[in-house]
């Protein structure tokens, strides 16, 4: 079983950069893929970006393309979420999940899920 851990999340105001991180605290020779997800309140959970664990192949959603980078370190089993030019409406509890079996942007295809982290974007 994969255990992650998300940090890197804050306050911050519009416009500015924050960049999360996922650690995952086992061999990930059994990951084939890894996402972040986000949740705002009163909103269902969303897909931001996922990224091919082997390959690297990274997909993004429309309101992440072009703002957010995902990334890996496989030597770390670490993933990255840089966040620039942040917007208020990216407030959200964001969430690293791990799938065995695909790359998905729906949670249903993510077996094991981090605890998440606030990103909060105000003046």
């Amino acid at each position: 079983q994969v255990q992650l851990v998300e940090s890197g999340g804050g306050l911050v105001q519009p416009g500015g950069s924050l960049r999360l991180s996922c650690a995952a605290s086992e061999n990930t020779f059994n990951i084939y893929a890894m996402g972040w997800f986000r949740q705002a309140p009163g909103k269902d959970r969303e897909f931001v970006s996922a990224i091919a664990w082997s390959a690297g192949y990274t997909y993004y959603s429309d309101s992440a393309k072009g703002r957010f980078t995902i990334s890996r370190d496989n030597a770390k089993n670490t993933m990255y979420l840089q966040m620039n030019s942040l917007k208020p409406e990216d407030t959200a509890v964001y969430y690293c999940a791990v799938s065995s079996t695909k790359v998905a942007a729906t949670s249903r295809g993510y077996e094991y899920w981090g605890q998440g982290t606030q990103v909060t974007v105000s003046s």
